[in-house]
This record gives C-alpha cells, structure tokens and sequence, in this order.
C-alpha cells in the first residue's frame, strides 16, 4: 500500500471513528472532522487497532469518571500522513506504533537509564484534549469528540503527540505487531527488564490474559525451566502452554494460601514471579511466593484505589524483593522498536496473541469477546 499522500496536510479531513457517546453504550460508527496536528503533533493513518482491557474498564465507567463522548484504542499501528510544527523526527509515510505513554526526551525520567515514567507525557486517563492547546483535534457538526490516553485508535486518523509514536521497521506487518502497543510489550518487559529470570530459573505468573501471557513469552525467552500459571479461570491452561508455561494452578483448588501452595511445589518458593491481575491478594501472594535469600516478586496489575498491600516485614528481611513496573520499563520510542524486531528476528511469536479478527464495521463484536472472556487479543481492521 502507498503512503498516504500529504496533499491533505494541514487540511480538515473527513473520516470514520467509533464513538461512544456514553457509558457502557455500543460505539457508534460516525463521520468525524479530525483537525491537522499543532506543535510537536502527529496525524496519522490507523491501519489496524486492537482492543484492550483499559479501554472496556474506561468505556464501562463503573469505577471511575470517564468524559464523553469519547474515542477509545490505544494499541495499534499506522501510517504517518502529515506532522506538526517542531517535528523533526517523523516524515509523512513512516510506520509508527501510537503508545498510551510517551517520552519527550527532556524531562528527568527520560533522561534516567532506570525509569520511562516521562513527566509531560505519562499515561492521563481523565485528560480528553491535546497538551498543547487544551483543545481536541475531533469534532462531529463543530462540537468537540474528547481524545482517550493520547491516543484514540478507533479512528481512521487520529492525531497524537509526537512523542507518543514509536518509529518502526517498515517491513514489519502492522496488523501483527499493532499488539505490542500496550499489553504484551508490558508483560514481557515486566519479565525481562525488571524480573530478569536467570536461564533455568523457576518463574510464577498471576494472571493468564495477554498481560500474563506476555510476561510467559519473556520467561520462555530467558530460559526460564519452569512457568508455573497462576488463574482463577481453568479454560486459560491449554493456550497458556503455547507461551511456554509448564504447570498450572487455580487456587480454587485449594484452601490454603496459594503462596503456600507455590513454596511447595517448588522447595521453597518460585526465583521470579509477576503479578498481572490487580487483585490486591494475588498481588501479595506472588511476593510472598518468591524464595528467600534471591526471589524477585514484580506488580504489574493495577489495583482498586483502596487497596493496600500487607505483609509482615520479615519478608523483606529475609531478602525477597518487590518492583513494580509500569509498561515493563520499555520507553516508548526508544525501545519499542527493539520489540518490533524481536519479533522480525523471530524471537517473539506475536500470532498466538491473535484470536480473533473483525472489520471496523463490526467493532462492538470486539468488546463483546473481551467481556465474555473469549480470546486475547481482536485485531480491528480498519479498511
């Protein structure tokens, strides 16, 4: 397919976007105006987007404000058809990855070999408009449609901040590697780059969805000998093995704390273990299965804004470790690309991650997958 022609740069264009107009209501497919980009801004072509856990929690509403109307998605690839004033680093035609989080490469954080929470472009999930005017770039008859985390991928073109795109291989299939946006890429980070499994190591992973799933794949990779899968959902084991996990436990199973359970199996306790659900208890099992002396215990999952983590301080004494991690430490265009070919390389599957594919027609069909538990991740194809 040819680039998208930049004859439409700094013109109105008119495209199609699933809105959702209210809470936990199917998306609406609509004609929508999207502005060109501002300063330091992107407008780009979505090819394939991909739905995620945060987008039905932020559409469903039920624990939090949500603004709308609203364009949801954040895991997807697409083409770059014009950019904004400053935007030195991207050219019409350039494939890109949009991220929920970004790196402006001038704060502290972006500056710091140890953390990718950049301060001006960090994930904001009550922020509706672009950062640089406080205005959104969509509209339907004059009136504003509210962006979602940066993004805004169930759009034909959105228009994001530069600093929230990651450039990438342009060999590389958009409609495979779309899903390393978000869920995959944070899960396998958690594991490489802050649990590091040593080859022939004992990992424990709480929580089998794509995150979880993820963060198998990472341990696989390392050379991890045993991946013990941790889910309250039994239907999740068969595909599990296909990333690599070894042995499966669903503390229904058991009446004692599944921390105990773990220990036992493994003498001891597991080497690494991530946590990928937010359930506050799953959180503080997966620390307090780690063994003494070297375990490494890594919080992934966002918990309930009450939660609190309890444990008794002998754990840490007795030298187990706690991390938590926030997009498995990648920074989104610096590293990201790696990820990207990784799975050229043939490293990283990404295919068994897809199970399902509908048209942007058929959109809501995606959220119906998720909410009934079916499947990782549907690939939206915007064409």
């Amino acid at each position: 397919m040819p680039p998208p022609s930049s004859a439409t740069a700094g013109q109105v264009i008119k495209c199609k976007a699933a809105v959702a107009w209210e809470a936990g209501k199917p998306l609406v497919i609509e004609e929508i105006e999207v502005a060109p980009p501002q300063k330091m801004e992107v407008r780009l072509r979505i090819l394939f987007t991909s739905l995620c856990h945060t987008d039905v929690y932020f559409w469903e509403a039920k624990a939090q404000d949500s603004v709308f109307p609203r364009i949801f998605g954040h895991e997807a690839a697409g083409i770059v058809e014009s950019v904004g004033e400053g935007v030195t680093e991207l050219v019409p035609g350039d494939h890109v990855l949009p991220v929920f989080t970004g790196e402006c490469g001038e704060c502290a954080h972006c500056k710091s070999e140890e953390s990718n929470m950049c301060t001006l472009l960090r994930i904001n999930t009550e922020r509706g408009v672009m950062i640089n005017d406080g205005k959104s770039r969509f509209s339907i008859n004059g009136k504003p449609i509210y962006h979602f985390i940066g993004t805004s991928t169930f759009s034909e073109y959105t228009v994001v901040h530069v600093g929230c795109l990651a450039k990438i291989n342009p060999l590389a299939p958009l409609d495979k590697v779309c899903v390393l946006s978000c869920g995959i890429s944070t899960g396998l980070g958690a594991m490489l780059n802050v649990a590091k499994p040593k080859k022939g190591s004992s990992v424990a992973i709480f929580g089998l969805g794509a995150v979880g799933l993820g963060a198998a794949e990472g341990a696989r990779l390392a050379g991890a000998s045993r991946i013990i899968g941790i889910d309250l959902n039994p239907s999740r084991f068969e595909e599990a093995k296909k990333f690599g996990v070894t042995e499966f436990v669903n503390p229904k199973d058991y009446t004692k704390p599944i921390q105990e359970v773990i220990a036992e199996m493994t003498d001891g306790g597991v080497d690494r273990s991530v946590e990928c659900t937010g359930n506050i208890n799953a959180m503080i099992s997966a620390f307090e299965c780690v063994h003494d002396g070297w375990g490494v215990a890594v919080l992934v999952g966002v918990p309930h804004k009450d939660s609190e983590f309890k444990t008794h301080p002998v754990n840490f004494l007795n030298e187990r470790t706690l991390k938590g991690t926030f997009f498995g430490n990648y920074k989104p265009r610096t590293d990201l690309p790696g990820v990207v070919e990784m799975y050229m390389n043939k490293e990283l599957e990404v295919e068994k991650f897809i199970t399902h594919e509908v048209p942007f027609a058929e959109i809501n069909k995606a959220f119906e997958l998720m909410l009934k538990g079916e499947g990782l991740r549907c690939i939206i194809k915007m064409e």
